[in-house]
């Protein structure tokens, strides 16, 4: 565990007693927390159009008194609050949800299922944004006790509710409509299947991949199946740049370097008995390490390359939507951790030892400001696991409250201890 304490004996005490406050209140608002993530796991939206989703995260806010504000074409918010009197220089610290939902049917047979056809919440940002929710209206219930009994002590928070996660696009959308101005420090969680509820694993460092999309554009010369020869054939070009790929990449980078290419979409053709003229492959590229993101863009262009010139065709290669990947900060982690295990149990909490080859559009925050992200078990005892992204994803719900007790908690250790943030890691 990195090192992260409160120096001041009078600091310290005003965490405990925050914590013990913050235990109680969240605990009473646990149903109404369950009966928000029911009501948007029944009404999920997909990226770019969570204008319901928007507009009800919205009256949440302002049924409990805070002035939430609708972002751009009404999709995606932000609150600020302010707890106590912070000092002027005090962080402000931003906390986010993502609140998109997948096109993926969902098949569970519970009362909440989705009521939107082919649309399912299926990678729990709807348990994501409760958290958040919970955690902006928890922090409403212990102002009091900053004026009462610690004045001079405050917390400035911002919650990011924001769209379109699963097309990399929601983070660049608020940070371009100011979202993260001021913002000193950054915090997020994700639903984890792989561990139970009530447990939390955190990760120092590179926690997801770099991501590209690789598209593959093959010009050849159509003609009659029949006659081969008088064409030249874009799809068996496609499957020799796909063998060489899959061949050739992993031995193009050190071993130790976790990296993966994936061809998920081929499109060529119109009839069975003709020889298109275009092939079009679209894939996946995963990279954990910048040198080795280089080595595998300048291998993909010379394979395609050296496999259009054997062939006779033209290949038109271009990377799309670059996403960098999530690299916790040491300080806000140690903050996660130690919030974790002051709401869990120190047994409950684990190290992941090696990032994720999946991608997550929270590292965008992370080019101007530090922050860090948890997984936080979801799995529910003596069940068999849905994983992310399956039909029949579901969560234990008790992991909600604990969600927004670590992620307040997390932000109160960095507020109390501000210097840790400036210094950085």
């Amino acid at each position: 565990m990195a090192s992260f304490s409160l120096d001041q004996t009078e600091i310290r005490a005003c965490y405990q007693a925050l914590s013990k406050q913050l235990e109680q209140e969240i605990s009473e608002l646990e149903p109404a927390l369950i009966d928000i993530r029911r009501t948007l796991h029944k009404n999920p939206e997909v990226s770019g159009e969570e204008k319901q989703t928007s507009q009800f995260i919205c009256k949440t806010l302002r049924d409990d008194g805070l002035t939430p504000q609708l972002m751009q074409n009404d999709i995606g918010v932000i609150a600020d609050v302010t707890l106590g009197t912070p000092a002027p220089d005090a962080p402000l610290i931003a906390i986010r949800a993502d609140i998109d939902a997948l096109r993926i049917t969902d098949q569970k047979e519970v009362d909440y299922c989705s009521h939107n056809p082919g649309v399912g919440h299926l990678c729990g940002h709807d348990a994501h944004t409760s958290i958040a929710l919970g955690a902006a209206l928890g922090s409403r219930r212990f102002t009091e006790i900053f004026e009462s009994e610690w004045p001079g002590q405050g917390l400035r928070l911002r919650f990011i509710f924001q769209p379109a996660e699963e097309i990399c696009m929601g983070a660049r959308w608020m940070v371009e409509q100011g979202a993260m101005e001021n913002v000193a420090a950054i915090i997020g969680l994700h639903m984890d299947p792989e561990i139970a509820a009530g447990t939390a694993n955190i990760r120092y460092g590179v926690m997801t991949a770099f991501c590209d999309e690789v598209h593959f554009e093959i010009h050849g010369l159509g003609a009659h199946a029949a006659r081969p020869h008088h064409g030249n054939d874009p799809i068996t070009t496609a499957a020799q740049l796909i063998s060489s790929l899959y061949q050739n990449l992993p031995r193009s980078i050190d071993s130790r370097m976790p990296a993966v290419f994936t061809i998920g979409q081929i499109t060529s053709g119109q009839a069975p008995n003709v020889i298109p003229e275009i092939a079009v492959l679209k894939g996946s590229l995963r990279s954990t390490n910048d040198h080795a993101r280089d080595v595998l863009h300048r291998r993909i262009d010379d394979i395609a390359e050296g496999i259009a010139k054997s062939t006779g065709t033209r290949i038109e290669t271009l990377f799309k939507s670059p996403l960098p990947a999530v690299v916790n900060d040491t300080t806000i982690s140690a903050a996660l951790e130690q919030a974790s295990r002051d709401v869990l149990g120190s047994e409950q909490v684990g190290l992941i030892d090696q990032p994720s080859m999946g991608g997550e559009d929270f590292s965008i925050y992370l080019q101007t400001t530090p922050g860090s992200m948890l997984r936080l078990g979801c799995a529910k005892p003596g069940q068999k696991t849905a994983f992310l992204h399956s039909p029949y994803f579901d969560i234990d719900e008790r992991a909600l409250a604990l969600g927004s007790r670590i992620l307040l908690q997390t932000a109160l250790l960095l507020s109390l201890n501000p210097q840790l943030i400036k210094k950085g890691s």
